[in-house]
């Protein structure tokens, strides 16, 4: 028999409020035009995006963060010092250690909050979510600050007619708390480590200690170029399409609804295609809004589903209350799904 006392946290964990923040630096097409061989019709046609945003000096990783959660702690009618941990999800912040969760803790004026980063891509969202419900239920916390975040400006080759078009920076927070009835559903999540190579960083970052750059890419000028964010586009779109709408599926029945129970799709905004084909693969039905944030805010990997969340509630496409499926896929291959009600 074991002597250790069982947990005392609250039956069930939901999202009890959202913020955002998108850099003040708006980019149009025409501005990655400068450095690729392109046109204006051909990005929107491929991808969607019209415009991104992008960070100035002072828009750090957490800076960015710290506004996005000051706006998900008012909208939650909480203080600061609730919080019990801070989760951040990015792939962005360059100083290896100590994590920028700890940074955002004291910042925000937490109570010596357990803080802590994720490295999880596109899916990182999805997972900081559950690790807070599980937080919460355990009783570990009572309030879990989820964050996702991402200056991936910094990680983007400019020449590369791929990828340049794709990404964009920002930050999006949630505040996960207590409830007295299910309001997030299981996730359905995993890894496919043998598609790894179809996203991922162009070098590590010793090829540049061991100071023979001899093979390492160069631009247009000669130049070493910083690492970058690179991928094998028809390869992650068909895994994306074929793959990910099973795991949307395998998360609606893990909560027990069907589509004709959904109100809101908000998958990763990666490309407008991806999430049209996803909605047709589902069956999902008209009356189901969908997030398209991808035209005005681009890739914003860990930051793109709490940005199109705070965006469709902001604007009163979705409202309080509705059921949502969530889900985000990436770098790794990882992925995570979940049904959640809007807070």
């Amino acid at each position: 028999m074991s002597k250790i006392k069982p947990s005392k946290g609250a039956p069930y964990a939901r999202i009890l409020g959202v913020g955002g923040y998108r850099p003040t630096r708006v980019v149009p097409n025409e501005v990655i035009l400068e450095t690729i061989d392109s046109s204006d019709e051909w990005i929107r046609s491929r991808s969607g995006i019209e415009t991104r945003h992008w960070a100035g000096p002072d828009e750090t990783v957490a800076a960015m963060s710290i506004e996005a959660s000051g706006k998900a702690i008012a909208d939650a009618g909480i203080g600061a010092e609730q919080i019990g941990a801070v989760v951040v999800s990015t792939v962005s912040h360059f100083s290896q250690t100590p994590a920028v969760a700890t940074e955002i803790a004291d910042k925000l004026g937490t109570d010596k909050a357990a803080a802590f980063d994720i490295s999880a891509g596109c899916a990182g969202f999805g997972y900081g979510l559950t690790l807070a419900k599980g937080m919460i239920v355990e009783g570990s916390a009572e309030y879990v600050l989820v964050i996702g975040v991402e200056r991936l400006s910094d990680l983007t080759d400019l020449e590369d007619r791929a990828t340049a078009f794709l990404f964009g920076d920002g930050a999006g927070a949630v505040v996960v708390g207590p409830s007295q009835e299910p309001a997030i559903g299981p996730t359905v999540w995993g890894s496919e480590g043998d598609k790894s190579e179809t996203i991922k960083q162009t070098v590590p970052w010793d090829r540049f200690r061991i100071g023979d750059v001899s093979e390492l890419p160069l631009d247009s000028k000669g130049n070493v170029k910083f690492p970058a964010i690179t991928q094998e586009g028809q390869a992650v779109f068909r895994w994306a399409v074929f793959e990910m709408a099973k795991v949307a599926q395998q998360a609606l029945d893990a909560a027990g609804i069907s589509p004709d129970d959904l109100d809101v799709f908000i998958p990763h905004q990666a490309n407008v295609r991806i999430i049209d084909s996803m909605v047709k693969t589902l069956k999902l039905p008209e009356h189901v809004m969908v997030a398209r944030d991808i035209r005005t805010t681009g890739n914003t990997s860990a930051a793109s589903i709490p940005l199109a969340m705070e965006r469709l509630l902001a604007t009163g496409e979705a409202k309080s209350g509705d059921t949502a499926l969530v889900i985000g896929f990436g770098a790794g291959l990882v992925y995570a799904a979940t049904v959640v009600t809007l807070p």
